[in-house]
């Protein structure tokens, strides 16, 4: 296929986000002979010193995102070793206090596989089926608890169709019961205000790509007060409090501070600007017909759009927008033509989660991007759906 000769316009934020200038500037400056590039471990001399402080000083603005103390945040390569560090670490380091874990079938895989693989170590874990607006009620979580539960990990919002889960009132049930609560928040951290104690989160994972920082860099967010306790899955020279060996990526990790700095400044506005956009797009793609809306109306970041269209397939559809980078579903489902499993589990047809197509904005996109994106999307529908078996009837 050519490649079109206008610029691709963007509208898969959910999948990653370009870098913000003032981020890739912060993380310029730790790469040269003349800047911050020692190592942070490196304690003896001035260099590795002040490569230190400024790992600390994202650490700080890390914290200060999500509402954490700066010692409670531990650096990673991104959402997915953060989640895995999490599962694994919490559940395996409880096991004598027991081996029940619950979750839910529409997390990312990097929450699904990991409990795949504790039920290879002997764990039993619970898969709750959220309602056909993608909520799972804290009704479900405390009727799945069980007296050998050690941890429950639901997200806080969907990477496929943005509905945010209540985790604060599933966080007091788990309070009240003993049981540690993970929170995988790859797609709510710098979009959407976080705070783990109102949370009631006990582990919190985010990613920098998520909101204008760097690709590989994440953290996990670890309650200390009281210590919670994980079993590494890394081991070597001990950093990060021996939770995390290895040596500190420190350009990426400024580069997460950056993001989180500057999200902290701007998100409100930032929401409002994509809701306004979010509502322009969601009316114009109604206007076709046979369109519906997956996952809750309200209670969602407003930064995803996931939408199934009637008699069409959604590669297809995506196909034919050469000048639109959009996708139908999560980045880490992209190689499979099965229906996305999320869709499924709301209780989509196959038809329609095959149907669907997942648009994310942010902070860059402009009215012209969405006005763009009606105009060719209402033609290639048109055109598919004159294409169908039923039309030529």
């Amino acid at each position: 296929m050519a490649v079109p000769s206008q610029p691709v316009i963007y509208m898969d934020y959910a999948a990653t986000t370009p870098v913000h200038p003032r981020v890739a500037a912060s993380m310029a400056e730790c790469l040269t002979l003349d800047g911050c590039f020692g190592n942070a471990s490196s304690m003896g001399h001035s260099i590795g010193a002040s490569a230190r402080r400024r790992v600390e000083e994202a650490r700080a603005q890390v914290a200060q995102l999500i509402g954490a103390h700066t010692a409670e945040i531990t650096w990673t390569s991104g959402a997915t070793e953060s989640n895995n560090l999490a599962i694994l670490g919490a559940a395996r380091f409880h096991r004598d206090r027991g081996a029940h874990v619950i979750t839910s079938k529409t997390e990312h895989k990097a929450v699904l596989d990991p409990c795949r693989q504790l039920e290879k170590e002997g764990f039993r874990v619970t898969y709750l089926r959220p309602d056909r607006l993608g909520i799972v009620a804290p009704e479900q979580v405390a009727e799945a608890l069980a007296p050998d539960t050690v941890l429950v990990s639901l997200m806080h919002a969907n990477n496929e169709i943005g509905v945010v889960q209540d985790i604060a009132a599933i966080g007091r049930l788990c309070r009240e019961r003993g049981v540690l609560l993970h929170t995988d928040a790859a797609q709510s951290a710098g979009k959407i205000p976080i705070d783990v104690h109102t949370l009631h989160v006990d582990l919190l994972s985010l990613t920098a790509h998520k909101f204008y920082g760097p690709k590989g860099s994440g953290a996990l967010y670890v309650r200390r007060r009281p210590p919670l306790g994980l079993v590494p899955l890394m081991f070597g020279g001990g950093q990060e409090g021996g939770l995390r060996s290895g040596t500190l990526a420190t350009h990426q990790i400024v580069g997460l501070g950056a993001a989180c700095a500057i999200a902290s400044a701007e998100m409100a506005g930032d929401a409002l600007h994509i809701e306004t956009l979010r509502a322009r797009l969601l009316a114009g793609l109604e206007r076709l017909g046979g369109v519906h809306l997956n996952g809750h109306p309200t209670q969602r970041i407003v930064h995803v759009l996931n939408v199934s269209f009637e008699g069409i397939e959604g590669e297809s559809l995506i196909f034919g927008l050469p000048g639109l980078a959009v996708s139908t579903g999560s980045a880490c489902n992209s190689a499979t033509q099965e229906p996305s499993y999320v869709l499924r589990a709301l209780g989509r047809s196959d038809a329609l989660a095959q149907g669907s197509v997942r648009f994310s904005l942010g902070k860059f996109s402009t009215t012209a991007d969405v006005d763009y994106a009606l105009h060719a999307i209402t033609e290639e529908v048109v055109r598919l759906r004159g294409l169908s078996p039923a039309a030529q009837a």
